[in-house]
């Protein structure tokens, strides 16, 4: 779906509208890469087979709108157009009794050439009659009114043309009280509801660029400490792990440690475990104790093989999971083994197997430090466009339509199936669970908040590209969408060229805002 601001899309479309809810008939897509909103390609969403008539009818219907060159009517049709929340407009239409009969005529000559009525030779005028009975009323009373509103459909959205966002478009009429209205009365009524492009305004007006904000950068990330870090855990790979046999844990050895936490009230009458601070079988680097709790690693300084030490500890509020921030433990471990490592001298002759190609330490370290400077530079970069973002997203108001709401969630949602899969490897009947219509809608209304924090971003993005005539060039466009093509040919997926186009383009003015915001905000850095 085209995100625009003030201005219309750039095409005007409407590839499907249906009567139920879009929510209902979605399958779940699968994007080829994690979720960056400026960097990785969406997949359209796809649709259950189409299972009865009144579906058939707005899939066939929307094919009608797309394809076909608005044919000429008899009489105007009667549109009131009514503005609804959320940028959604509802068009009220009656088409007169000239263009229902003028239709139903047009119906009446298709069926003369293709029906093989009894008792008549083919080519021979059939009499209206005669093949009113032979179809059967009913059925030409339906074929009628699809022929009706595959005709005055793209007249009916003449008004709204060049507004009209995608995919967004729903006949709520039903076909059976159209056809109801069709045989009593000689005309058809019926109303369509479609999202028109959100109009995006700044507060304060071009706030955008005056951009001032504050970047808070994660220590590790510096390049420097980061090769350093990355240089001891690869020698520490090359590595012979000993037992300890006569004494206690020291700063460098690791341990292998069964831990359980227990909670106490004040009073001391209930004790309480705490499963998610405990563990068994954990292998504990001592040289990574700035990952455990504080205290902890002091707290076990000492202990032996088959030891058993308790203590209390208190999660700091800063802590990961949330429901363990402030929680005051009562922690018991006993060690189960213990080791310490026996390593080889640190010289040229293991250059190679720090780093493959290197044949010396000081290559080797040259190499980590110019990784680590382009890694460096991505995180503060990524960082950096993550505040803006959010920035942005404050600084507009904007009316989201729901059509826009649903695409962008299918996606999100799309994105998390995919990492489950990855991680788990679900089967068919788990991929099948997690995608059914109220898996979905669960999720949507649960992460709604979050959900149109991203699109407020998409919006405020696209606005600024156009307003500051922002540019990319198309080498950029065509290269980008080979390279997505490949992809999806490579994992033997079904693609859309020109929606992939399409969500390329997005991204590339998306790359192009975030570069002007760079260069023209204030930016401060913070270590954290």
């Amino acid at each position: 779906m085209e995100l625009c601001s003030s201005a219309p899309p750039k095409s005007f479309y409407f590839k499907s509208f249906l009567i139920s809810p879009p929510i209902s008939s979605i399958i779940m897509p699968y994007s080829l890469k994690p979720t960056n909103q400026f960097t990785s390609l969406k997949i359209s969403p796809t649709f259950h087979q189409l299972s009865h008539s009144p579906r058939k009818l707005s899939v066939c219907l929307a094919q009608a709108v797309n394809d076909v060159v608005k044919d000429p009517l008899p009489a105007d049709l009667i549109v009131k157009e009514i503005q609804e929340p959320n940028c959604r407009i509802r068009l009220s239409v009656e088409v007169p009794a000239v263009v229902c009969e003028d239709c139903y005529d047009m119906v009446i000559d298709e069926f003369m050439k293709r029906a093989a009525v009894p008792g008549y030779r083919p080519g021979r005028q059939v009499p209206e009659e005669a093949l009113v009975r032979y179809i059967g009323k009913d059925g030409v009373n339906k074929a009628a009114v699809e022929a009706i509103l595959k005709r005055t459909l793209p007249h009916a959205m003449s008004s709204v043309e060049g507004r009209a966002l995608k995919d967004s478009l729903r006949i709520t009429t039903t076909f059976s009280e159209m056809e109801k209205t069709y045989t009593s009365l000689d005309i058809l009524r019926y109303d369509v509801v479609v999202d028109v492009a959100p109009e995006v305004k700044w507060v304060p007006e071009d706030g955008y660029k005056n951009l001032k904000v504050v970047v808070e950068l994660d220590s590790e990330i510096e390049a420097k400490t980061a090769a350093e870090r990355e240089l001891k855990r690869r020698y520490k790979t090359l590595s012979t792990m000993r037992i300890v046999t006569n004494r206690g844990l020291q700063v460098g050895d690791v341990a292998v440690l069964d831990i359980s936490a227990t909670t106490v009230e004040q009073d001391g009458s209930q004790v309480k475990d705490v499963p998610a601070a405990g563990s068994k079988g954990f292998r504990f680097d001592t040289e990574d104790g700035d990952t455990v709790v504080p205290g902890f690693l002091d707290a076990i300084i000492g202990i032996q093989g088959g030891e058993t030490k308790s203590f209390p500890l208190v999660f700091p509020d800063s802590w990961e999971q949330e429901d363990l921030r402030g929680l005051s433990c009562q922690f018991t471990v006993e060690c189960k083994e213990l080791f310490y490592r026996e390593l080889p001298e640190m010289n040229d002759a293991i250059a190679d197997k720090l780093l493959p190609g290197c044949t010396n330490i000081k290559q080797v370290k040259e190499s980590l430090l110019e990784s680590c400077i382009e890694l460096e530079k991505t995180a503060k970069n990524q960082a950096t466009d993550n505040v803006i973002l959010d920035q942005l997203q404050k600084m507009i108001q904007v009316e989201i339509p729901e059509s826009l709401f649903e695409e962008h969630g299918m996606q999100v949602y799309g994105d998390k199936l995919l990492q489950i899969q990855s991680n788990m490897k679900l089967n068919e009947e788990q991929i099948e669970a997690l995608s059914s219509p109220k898996a979905v809608k669960e999720f949507l209304e649960y992460e709604r908040g979050n959900i149109e924090n991203i699109i407020k971003q998409s919006l405020a993005v696209a606005d600024i590209f156009k307003r500051e005539n922002l540019q990319f060039s198309t080498d950029d466009l065509v290269k980008e969408v080979e390279n997505s093509i490949a992809e999806f040919k490579k994992h033997n997926q079904e693609y859309d060229e020109e929606s992939i186009q399409a969500q390329v383009q997005e991204i590339l003015e998306g790359a192009k805002v975030l570069e002007w915001l760079r260069e023209h905000a204030d930016i401060q850095y913070v270590t954290n």
